[in-house]
């Protein structure tokens, strides 16, 4: 899908969105996939396990997830 150097590129965008930029991850994958233009489903395939739990805590903390559900659709 992707070579992995973009891969790598695109995650190492995201940690320093969240580290510098004062805003969460569910903010910085979409800020990063207007950056490379992938669609949030398509990034959603190469993001690593650290930032889906990170992603599923912010869901969690702002009632993100359906009374049915205990995950986020990613």
């Amino acid at each position: 899908l992707f070579s992995e150097n973009l891969q790598a590129e695109f995650l190492k965008r995201i940690e320093t969105l969240v580290l510098g930029g004062g805003i969460g991850y569910i903010e910085a994958v979409i800020s990063a996939c207007d950056e490379y233009e992938i669609e949030p489903n398509v990034a959603s395939k190469i993001l690593t396990q650290p930032i889906i739990e990170k992603i599923e805590e912010e869901g969690r903390e702002y009632n993100m997830f359906s009374k049915n559900t205990a995950k986020l659709p990613i």
